[in-house]
């Protein structure tokens, strides 16, 4: 009897059991709302403030520029006249076009780009695979190597320009011990701008091999043992190993070195002024030499639309082109 009515009462307790309700969603109180709406606002302000000089910077140094230079290559601003500017609409850029030394300049760019951007990139991809070995000195080359970057590119135009002197220059030295005879150099228009691209590059190897030696020390050491075990040769861990391993890093390179290949100006201006016959003027000296040369701020601000549309065109088109081979 005890066990049925233990069970009548365990059935009696089930009926009457009520499920726990939902807990309750605490309002929050309308000031403290308001005390943290202002909280946010402090803190935004705040950020707001610290970014406040580089805003300013970049709005003076920056944006005011590329909208003054948008606006002057529609008038012919001429910069002894700043109260006489008229609107000429597409006047200056149908102009260049029919401009002979804007053409030669435009081309030269292209050749120096399309040389130093390919040669730049294998000397520095070299040095970084000498410097990644453990060798002797191996601190000293690196330093060596990287030495060029860190000093003014006007100090080493002036360097190279003696150097290449013909008449008492280093390099025409080292030639006439090997029996070769003085070569021109900068005061040929063959040789001149060949000249250049090899100051260039060995002024700025030394960046893209601290770049490339960062993605080499990257690399997994078991893909090399894995690689060893199969029996690669050198030449196939390089190909199959090193260079799939830096390919985002060479990428990342090659629209670097584009980009300020396109822009060439202190090596031009320095060692040959744009000359020998204008075969070493870039597109950038030439906008300078028309605007501060010249004082036709219309003509030069157009020149410097046109050349940053054909920077921005070649950009997204290298960015499309990563693009589709990493997909």
């Amino acid at each position: 009897m005890k066990g049925n009515s233990s069970s009548a009462k365990q059935l009696t307790d089930q009926d009457h059991y009520e499920a726990p309700s939902e807990p309750s969603i605490k309002k929050v109180p309308p000031k403290r709302k308001k005390r943290r709406k202002s909280q946010a606002f402090q803190e935004a302000l705040t950020g707001y403030f610290f970014l406040a000089p580089a805003l300013i910077l970049l709005g003076v140094f920056l944006l005011y520029p590329m909208g003054a230079a948008f606006y002057y290559s529609f008038t012919d601003f001429y910069i002894l006249k700043p109260d006489d500017i008229s609107f000429i609409g597409f006047e200056n850029f149908s102009y260049i076009w029919q401009d002979a030394q804007f053409r030669q300049a435009f081309w030269n760019t292209v050749y120096f780009s399309v040389i130093v951007v390919p040669v730049q990139l294998a000397v520095a991809l070299g040095l970084a695979l000498l410097i990644n070995k453990k060798l002797k000195f191996r601190v000293f080359f690196r330093t060596a190597f990287f030495s060029p970057v860190v000093m003014s590119l006007v100090v080493v135009s002036i360097l190279w320009t003696f150097m290449y002197n013909p008449n008492e220059g280093l390099i025409n030295q080292l030639l006439g011990v090997i029996g070769i005879s003085p070569q021109p150099f900068l005061t040929s228009p063959d040789q001149a701008m060949n000249s250049i691209i090899v100051m260039s590059v060995w002024q700025g190897a030394g960046f893209q091999m601290m770049i490339f030696l960062a993605g080499l020390q990257n690399i997994p050491n078991h893909l090399y043992e894995a690689a060893d075990i199969d029996g690669a040769t050198s030449w196939q861990k390089f190909l199959h190993v090193t260079l799939p391993g830096l390919k985002n890093i060479a990428l990342f390179i090659f629209i670097t070195i584009s980009i300020a290949a396109f822009k060439l100006l202190v090596q031009p201006m320095i060692m040959t002024q744009g000359g020998p016959l204008g075969s070493t003027k870039s597109l950038v000296y030439h906008i300078y030499e028309t605007g501060f040369n010249y004082r036709d701020v219309g003509y030069a601000s157009a020149m410097a639309v046109v050349f940053t549309m054909i920077v921005l065109t070649i950009t997204i088109i290298q960015r499309v082109l990563i693009r589709e081979e990493r997909g």
